[in-house]
């Protein structure tokens, strides 16, 4: 049996948990009900995977090199002003004597967080440093070598690793986080960690302002049938005892989901915040989530999101790529940086056919920059959610018009996630292409890339020759690095 643990700040798993098998965008209504975590979008947890089996790797083929992407891990709600908007709002029908014994309790409750985590808004919380340490310690773990000493001329050369983080500080703390992981397994590991403004164009390129949907009526029109669907009233009974009161003061919908928010956000606090709320409340910290219903809870999932699927998503209501492009100079970033460390790789070791000299060698590498072990990039949801539409990934490349369904085939909480990553395995062999393996959530994820040029294909009639090429393409998940250079490089001129 699943559960969210809020004392522990992780989920517990079972074997044979959802994300352990490969990514799927499937979900219904009674999986839903099994896991109404999944509810809380975003701030749903990491879920680690368990019983991960990666596909053998081609022969002769050994990693390299790995590009990356995640996004910040948990962190306390982003918006101080709306810890506080709960407490006033709460303390006001109290002074009315209008709260019953839970509305009191969640007054409590509420208090304790605009006291105490208002001042924190968005920082990472300890239980997203966690996160990224075990991702960075199953990324070496699972491609250790990578990360291993090279031998340039009889000479042992750590390689490097570039790290760029965003300049909020949840992400730069996310990323110290994953680099000391990383260098409590080889303290020899040279890390470079950068941030600044001028850094965003490609790891937070994201701009709210520039988006507006609102008077798209395609979308407007199914989205409104879905919040139509939320009802407060239920809910706003188990906290006010005079729903005249409420109608006179509460804006009932505003009050409804920031609760909601807040609530569903408590699953990253660390213990000590969580004891503090159960000792004022008198009740378990996790109560307040649970005052929505499972049912409610999925009402309103469903309407929040369509809202990510269609502001940052494929979707064809809105029927123009604006929030995909903002992923464009990050999916930019990955190709140009993965190929500056295949040419540094082919300078250096000439992918295994490298006929110089010792010294010939050291010279080399004395011009050329050290080998690069991985490139790391640590941002928000607004970059990955696009950037994983844009690569055209499986969990997020659904096109749905009835947004009723879309999350038959569409799941925020399995894109973003806290902590969520995209990794690039990259593999030589000696005289062989360089191959590319695409983890998401460290799952392993097909691509609907070609292999082969596009000239290949549009001139090749012969079906023989077609085969022929077709021979040559490695099986999936891993794809020929010039294969997927061209079919970005092609979305990108889009």
């Amino acid at each position: 049996m699943k559960k969210l643990d809020f004392a522990k700040g992780f989920f517990v798993l079972a074997a044979g948990f959802l994300f352990s098998a490969p990514v799927s965008a499937q979900t219904n209504d009674a999986e839903l009900l099994k896991h109404p975590e999944f509810t809380s979008s975003n701030y749903l947890v990491y879920p680690e995977p368990v019983n991960i089996k990666y596909t053998k790797v081609p022969a002769g083929y050994k990693p390299f090199y790995i590009s990356h992407y995640g996004r910040h891990g948990s962190r306390y709600h982003h918006d101080s002003d709306e810890y506080k908007y709960l407490y006033k709002t709460l303390s006001k029908a109290d002074s009315a004597g209008k709260l019953t014994e839970t509305g009191k309790q969640a007054l409590a409750y509420a208090k304790v967080l605009a006291t105490e985590a208002a001042p924190r808004k968005g920082d990472l919380t300890q239980v997203g440093v966690k996160q990224h340490e075990g991702i960075a310690n199953r990324m070496y773990k699972n491609f250790g070598e990578v990360f291993k000493d090279w031998n340039v001329g009889g000479k042992k050369v750590t390689p490097h690793v570039k790290s760029y983080a965003s300049t909020s500080g949840r992400c730069i703390v996310s990323m110290t986080a994953f680099i000391g992981e990383l260098r409590s397994l080889h303290p020899k590991i040279k890390p470079e960690l950068i941030s600044g403004k001028s850094y965003m164009k490609f790891i937070s390129a994201f701009d709210w302002g520039k988006l507006d949907y609102s008077k798209v009526k395609t979308y407007t029109d199914e989205s409104d049938k879905l919040w139509q669907q939320v009802n407060p009233q239920p809910f706003l009974k188990k906290i006010f005892n005079d729903s005249n009161y409420v109608a006179k003061n509460i804006e009932a919908d505003k009050f409804y989901n920031r609760f909601f928010e807040i609530a569903t956000s408590l699953q990253g606090m660390d213990k000590p915040l969580l004891d503090e709320i159960a000792q004022a409340a008198k009740v378990p910290a996790d109560s307040f989530v649970n005052l929505f219903t499972t049912e409610e809870k999925i009402t309103r999932w469903k309407a929040q999101n369509a809202w990510w699927y269609s502001l940052e998503g494929t979707s064809p209501l809105i029927n123009r790529p604006d929030g995909l492009n903002f992923a464009k100079p990050t999916l930019q970033n990955i190709i140009e940086e993965a190929d500056e460390a295949i040419a540094v790789d082919t300078t250096i070791n000439a992918r295994g056919k490298s006929t110089s000299t010792k010294s010939e060698m050291r010279a080399t590498l004395e011009k050329q920059a050290t080998p690069i072990a991985a490139t790391l990039r640590f941002g928000h949801d607004a970059t990955l959610l696009p950037l994983a539409a844009l690569m055209q990934l499986p969990v997020a490349n659904a096109k749905v018009s009835d947004l009723s369904k879309l999350h038959e085939q569409w799941n925020d909480f399995r894109i973003i996630p806290m902590a969520a990553n995209l990794q690039m395995i990259f593999y030589k062999a000696a005289g062989k292409p360089v191959l590319v393996k695409i983890l998401y959530n460290e799952i392993e994820q097909t691509l609907p890339v070609p292999c082969g040029t596009s000239n290949e294909r549009l001139e090749t009639k012969d079906e023989r020759t077609i085969l022929k090429v077709s021979q040559n393409c490695p099986a999936a998940p891993y794809y020929r690095w010039d294969d997927i250079r061209n079919f970005y490089n092609d979305l990108l001129q889009k």
